[in-house]
């Protein structure tokens, strides 16, 4: 499997308590945070879900 980067580039304020339970599951919690994790299709979907609030980077 691939590895995939996924930086927080957005702040969670004013999200909803799904979207902020889905940054948490990724180990996102600071802005400008970088995160490596599999491309499974759990995490794609986790990453599908906060798309406007992360950035994603394929290695």
């Amino acid at each position: 499997m691939a590895k995939i980067k996924v930086t927080k580039v957005k702040s969670a304020i004013n999200r909803t308590q799904n979207q902020k339970r889905t940054l948490e599951a990724l180990g996102l919690k600071k802005i400008g945070q970088v995160v490596e994790h599999e491309d499974t299709p759990n995490i794609l979907g986790m990453i599908r879900k906060v798309n406007h609030l992360v950035s994603v980077e394929t290695k």
